[in-house]
């Protein structure tokens, strides 16, 4: 029983420190999983992925919560009574909370009180990854930032890491909170952190991100990188804003106000 025990605290110590060897890395599905979406020939590839929110189009806070809605349901995000056990992959918030580096007095009415839709931004450079000692977040060659939830330790310096805010924590078993369970795609447990994965599930079927087909148009995502691509066309033709450009992320949220 000792035996087994420091054995397996051996493990748990070369997993927490990123040390582990190719066997012991193998035994997760990060890399293979992001290998197997590249394979597929209906998957839609990027090399980079961005996504341009047109806030013009939204008027109230109810025009928003059918596209949080289709993100939830699809992902089996828990609805749980109390604010401390909130899951968000994707959520709505004030202006003066989700740009604070340009809230001042002046701003333009409208923009001021307009609710805006807030979810990870799959940054360029994102420190989450960087901080995670077992690699359960990593960010695949499109830039899509991605939770491998087996390896996850509930450590949370992902979420120390994030300056957006953009990891929720299951401190409770979030399975009895799932209102109408999606099969075709993993729940949690207990202790994990999870966040939005720009649908990548969704991606590799030839799919578009779920927010993006609930907003009747008002949501674009596509290829920075592609001259052509609807991304690219909106942030030629329209003024953008992206959060906290200061911190050097590098997020792929746009905002046209």
């Amino acid at each position: 029983m000792e035996n087994s025990r420091r054995s397996f605290l051996k493990l748990a110590g070369i997993s927490a420190l990123g040390l582990g060897t190719k066997p012991v890395l193998n035994a997760f599905a990060s890399e293979e999983h992001k290998a197997e979406i590249q394979k597929k020939p209906e998957a839609l590839k990027a090399k980079r992925w961005a996504m341009v929110i047109d806030t013009r189009k939204f008027e109230s806070e109810e025009d928003l919560k059918p596209i949080v809605e289709a993100c939830h349901k699809i992902h089996n995000v828990p609805e749980h009574t109390t604010k401390r056990h909130e899951i968000d992959w994707i959520w709505i918030d004030e202006f003066k909370h989700v740009f604070t580096n340009q809230e001042h007095e002046f701003v333009d009415d409208r923009v001021k009180y307009l609710p805006f839709l807030v979810l990870c931004n799959h940054c360029e450079n994102p420190a989450c990854v960087r901080v995670c000692p077992t690699k359960a977040t990593f960010q695949r060659d499109d830039g899509i930032v991605l939770m491998d939830f087996h390896r996850c330790i509930g450590c949370r310096f992902c979420m120390a890491a994030c300056p957006y805010g953009s990891r929720s924590f299951n401190f409770r078993d979030p399975r009895p909170f799932i209102k109408e369970e999606n099969k075709e795609f993993p729940t949690r447990m207990r202790g994990v952190v999870e966040k939005c994965n720009f649908c990548a599930e969704r991606l590799a079927v030839g799919k578009k991100p779920a927010c993006v087909e609930a907003s009747n148009g008002a949501i674009a995502f596509g290829d920075l990188y592609d001259s052509d691509s609807e991304v690219r066309e909106l942030l030629k033709n329209n003024y953008t804003i992206r959060r906290k450009l200061e911190l050097g992320a590098g997020p792929a949220i746009y905002y046209i106000v």
